[in-house]
């Protein structure tokens, strides 16, 4: 049976079960089945590696030992096992696991797991189809490391799942423009799946040469998530793309620490991030930030924590909402913040629909590096493809919608080398703006593209919020008339009872 159609099969078992309640909670049931059977096949290639090699987990764990055989045990009994015996003891796991490091990996991964499947013989037909994925084969888990993207990306139709998946494109775009470097410590504080992580490691196996290049890679992407699922989904992410002890993905909350207790060993060379947006962050987390920059905008934060964690000379791209751009109050003090200490050399602005169906807020690509303060920003407007009206589920930005950008954006021979940003030239999709009329503006950092005369939206939720902004100025203008109508006669009546006197 080919890997898709394991997949599927295995998603059409998922939905005969009681207990499984929509795309979330498959997604959820699946990733903690496939991290044990991903965990072990690595297991058995460094029990091949490695003399007296020590599991790191109790072996009766181990995928090989309760579900590899198809006639093991099923019904009630496998339930029993599962719920009260697998899970609740990979929780506790003692910790910190000093002989072998990945029994943390594993502990932490099922710290918030739970078991959505009710019916033990259904349970058992799944763990049969996984059985069929063989990941010791390097062809195999190859394709499934294809078809895994698949999985992540049906996220985006999971409810608010959504958030935690980038489009591929965007993140390969990034990677490629940052080209991060062997030994280089590279951070997404709030990485979801790790779809920057898994193409920051393909693109740095590229530069491995040794054992020594080869451990500089697995010490060299680090990130954090606050969500379990995710963040299961991000390690079993890590453990496919050959990270083998990927302790350094953290579940957490990146903020939860103040700014002013980062030390040298937060530090990071490199920030690749698409942090979340629209939200607030719980009571609270906004003392761990200085008074003057304190807000509960969740993007504003971690923007702020990114400048923070940046060495000198290290680079960040991070992407951000138009909110960020054109906001006032915190918002300015944090652009200000982020013009006088980092060079935003290039912003690129995303099409409406990049993250659609969850979200057709416009976004944008910050490019900047620390320790020089900005002097000029270049700004790319990425178009829509001819004939495309938005992009979709089915049909989602690629690629190749990048290559005028990075055509554009310096030498280089193909997109992966195009990082020297040299001879850039204003044309109908790029611009230069000086820091002086950025600064003259109140570093609104929203500046609309001067090629390209004033388009109007179709898009249902822009007019319905252009529409309700309308509406509210409207209603201000009324209020404001009231007042001054109320004050008018207010006055008056003082008047004429002053003159009946």
């Amino acid at each position: 049976m080919s890997i898709s159609s394991a997949i599927k099969s295995i998603q059409d078992i998922m939905r005969k079960d009681a207990g499984v309640d929509g795309d979330a909670q498959r997604l959820g049931q699946l990733s903690w089945l496939l991290f044990l059977k991903i965990f072990d096949a690595q297991e058995e290639e460094l029990e091949d590696e490695q003399d007296n090699y020590k599991a790191p987990i109790p072996t009766k764990y181990l995928w090989r030992n309760w579900a590899a055989n198809s006639q093991g045990i099923t019904g009630n009994e496998l339930l029993e096992f599962v719920n009260n015996d697998l899970i609740q003891n990979l929780k506790d796991l003692p910790a910190p696991i000093k002989a072998n490091p990945r029994g943390y990996v594993a502990k932490e991964a099922f710290s918030d797991a739970f078991n959505y499947m009710k019916n033990g013989t259904l349970l058992r037909q799944v763990i049969n189809k996984l059985n069929d994925i063989d990941f010791t084969d390097s062809k195999q888990r190859h394709l499934f490391g294809d078809l895994y993207e698949q999985i992540l990306k049906d996220l985006q139709s999971a409810g608010n799942a959504g958030e935690f998946y980038t489009p591929r494109a965007v993140t390969r775009f990034i990677i490629h423009m940052m080209q991060p470097k062997l030994g280089e410590s590279v951070l997404d504080p709030a990485c979801g799946t790790g779809g920057f992580l898994a193409c920051t490691v393909d693109l740095l196996k590229k530069q491995v040469k040794t054992s020594e290049d080869q451990q500089k890679l697995q010490d060299s992407v680090h990130g954090v998530e606050k969500k379990q699922l995710p963040h299961l989904l991000c390690t079993t992410n890590m453990l496919l793309h050959g990270i083998e002890v990927p302790k350094n993905i953290r579940h957490g909350n990146t903020l939860s620490k103040p700014l002013s207790s980062l030390d040298d060993d937060d530090m990071v060379d490199v920030v690749v991030s698409n942090p979340p947006f629209g939200g607030t962050e719980e009571d609270g987390i906004e003392k761990n930030f200085p008074s003057e920059y304190q807000t509960r905008e969740t993007a504003d934060l971690f923007l702020q924590y990114i400048i923070e964690v940046l060495n000198d000379k290290g680079r960040a791209a991070v992407v951000l909402p138009d909110g960020t751009l054109f906001g006032e109050g915190v918002k300015t003090k944090i652009k200000k913040l982020l013009l006088d200490e980092c060079n935003l050399h290039t912003v690129v602005r995303l099409p409406n629909s990049v993250f659609a169906p969850y979200t057709s807020i416009k976004t944008n690509i910050l490019f900047f590096e620390k320790g020089k303060p900005t002097k000029d920003v270049w700004y790319y407007e990425v178009p829509l493809p001819g004939g495309v009206k938005a992009f979709n589920k089915t049909k989602p930005m690629k690629l190749a919608d990048f290559e005028a950008c990075a055509d554009w954006w310096g030498e280089g021979k193909d997109i992966a080398a195009k990082t020297k940003r040299k001879n850039r030239q204003e044309n109908e999709q790029a611009w230069k703006v000086s820091i002086k009329d950025i600064i003259a503006s109140n570093y609104n950092l929203d500046i609309k593209n001067p090629h390209v005369g004033e388009v109007i939206s179709h898009d249902p939720e822009e007019l319905l919020a252009d529409y309700s902004k309308q509406q509210a100025d409207i209603q201000k203008l009324r209020d404001q008339l009231k007042d001054i109508l109320s004050n008018a006669l207010s006055n008056s009546s003082t008047n004429s009872a002053k003159g009946s006197k």
